[in-house]
């Protein structure tokens, strides 16, 4: 619409259908952005409400079952051994440097629950591995597990000699003979071997506490994870 002196000036009747587009363009972006959040929304399912009360219930139990077996604190304690684990993995490791700079590392992994003995007592065993490497990059390996008893609280199932770093990474050496069939006397000096670098009775006690006890934090912290996920 022109003006008498020539010029464009909008008018009533033209600026009310601009104004309508634009309110509804508005209207538009408004219910879009709406419709995401709506989408983004979670909204939980009948069976997901039920299952995290459920997970919910049972991570309180196990809070509230939990005990740290005595010898954990009692090991590590002033003990020339560092303890590693780290959450959310399965291994658990002991190492230490002797006097003439031998490193020697104990490795095993967190234990499933066991099923109950004839006496209501669980049958704990643990497969560990001892690595025993001289600053030279020469390597011996035992492959032990543990075993209940009083006398003797572990048994070796073979063990390897590696010349070198280098060999003892190769999937290919020669692992070793089979424990049982060395000479007997040859087996009573390994024995002394391991009790002299620090495997004994306590050690095997310290294995098996902290195996169950790992898989029970692991446990609660897959619980956690999954309410987490569930909410």
């Amino acid at each position: 619409i022109l003006a008498q002196d020539g010029e464009f000036s909008p008018s009533a009747p033209f600026r009310l259908p601009v104004m309508s587009a634009i309110l509804r363009a508005s209207r538009a972006v408004v219910t879009r952005a709406a419709a995401r959040q709506v989408v983004g929304r979670h909204f939980a399912s009948p069976a997901a409400v039920k299952l995290g009360k459920i997970v919910a219930q049972e991570a309180q139990h196990e809070k509230e079952q939990y005990q740290q077996a005595p010898i954990i604190a009692e090991f590590t304690k002033g003990s020339p051994w560092k303890f590693e684990h780290t959450a959310g993995e399965v291994n658990l490791s002991l190492s230490q440097t002797l006097e003439d700079k031998t490193k020697v590392v104990v490795e095993w992994q967190l234990s499933s629950p066991t099923d109950m003995g004839d006496e209501d007592e669980p049958e704990e065993s643990n497969e560990f591995t001892i690595t025993v490497t001289k600053p030279s990059g020469a390597t011996v390996v035992f492959y032990c597990s543990t075993e209940r008893g009083e006398s003797h609280r572990y048994v070796i199932g073979n063990v390897s000699c590696f010349a070198s770093e280098e060999e003892a990474n190769n999937q290919a050496s020669y692992t070793g003979p089979e424990f049982e069939d060395l000479d007997d006397k040859l087996q009573e000096s390994f024995d002394e071997y391991l009790a002299e670098i620090g495997l004994h009775e306590k050690l095997c006690d310290f294995i098996d506490a902290t195996a169950a006890d790992a898989e029970q934090k692991e446990y609660a912290r897959w619980l956690d994870n999954m309410g987490k996920f569930v909410q």
